[in-house]
């Protein structure tokens, strides 16, 4: 079902850059109401504009056009890497549009610096799962955002998933931690059972489909479920049973724990990158 407001299916959207996450959002898009004639999409390989303009019928150009940006959005879907190199070359052309970053890592404060302290900027972090329809974005932004561009935020990031807003851009670094790099504990973990499967008897097609269906499965009960994943655990752990045995293992090894400290210690890490990043001109 289309859910996105009639008003916001009219923004014009500017990406910069075209890869995997710009293509998620754009599909996402247009499967919300959004036409493909209000997408523009700025990228510099010749082989990715074509795949573009072939799979999505997107107008497409090499390079930012000169002059102000005919756009309501300007996305930012570069490597972070990029990004100080872009928002100077976007500088001149910015009035008053909203500035999108997905570009992992980079502080508003810092992109504002090279946008010449150009303010209506949000920062959001998706997730890979996007790629599929089913990510999870946060997004900050500036007191400058106005009720509208939060709207016009939100509506692109809700098109490949769930959306919350954090107030605090320091959260975005738990953001990172938890979701940003939580697909791969989710696969870490599918990896590690999946051998366990495989060293049981199981051959590859049947631990892989076990494995992943367990997981799919337990992810939607939770999803449906108001309880909690510890009461949702507790229901399957039966006393002297299968489970209770397992996560008996996981407890002597202080497994939960690690995991914690594992995921705080991305957030560190998340922390790290965007004072290196600041620091770059």
């Amino acid at each position: 079902m289309n859910t996105t407001p009639i008003h916001t299916a009219s923004t014009r959207i500017t990406f910069v850059g075209g890869g995997n996450m710009a293509c998620a959002l754009i599909g996402g898009l247009l499967q919300r109401g959004y036409e493909a004639n209000r997408f523009h999409v700025v990228e510099i390989s010749d082989t990715t504009r074509q795949h573009l303009t072939q799979k999505f019928r997107v107008r497409t150009s090499a390079a930012l056009p000169h002059g102000k940006l005919e756009t309501d959005v300007v996305l930012l879907a570069v490597k972070p890497q990029q990004l100080r190199e872009v928002a100077r070359a976007l500088r001149p052309a910015l009035e008053s549009q909203l500035v999108l970053t997905i570009a992992a890592g980079v502080r508003i404060v810092d992109l504002s610096r090279w946008l010449g302290g150009y303010n209506r900027v949000a920062r959001a972090m998706p997730n890979t799962p996007a790629l599929v329809l089913a990510g999870a974005s946060a997004v900050c932004a500036t007191a400058e955002v106005d009720a509208t561009q939060r709207e016009q935020a939100e509506s692109i990031l809700a098109a490949v998933g769930s959306v919350i807003w954090v107030e605090d851009e320091t959260q975005l670094d738990a953001v990172t931690a938890v979701s940003g790099s939580g697909p791969a504990y989710v696969f870490y973990f599918i990896e590690a059972i999946d051998q366990a499967a495989q060293e049981m008897g199981l051959n590859a097609a049947q631990a892989r489909q076990l494995v992943i269906d367990t997981f799919v499965g337990a992810a939607k009960l939770a999803s449906g479920s108001e309880e909690s994943a510890a009461i949702l655990r507790a229901r399957v752990t039966s006393k002297g049973g299968t489970t209770e045995r397992a996560i008996s293992e996981f407890d002597v090894a202080n497994l939960k724990q690690h995991i914690i400290s594992a995921v705080k210690s991305a957030a560190a890490r998340s922390r790290e990158l965007g004072d290196t990043f600041g620091q770059a001109g």
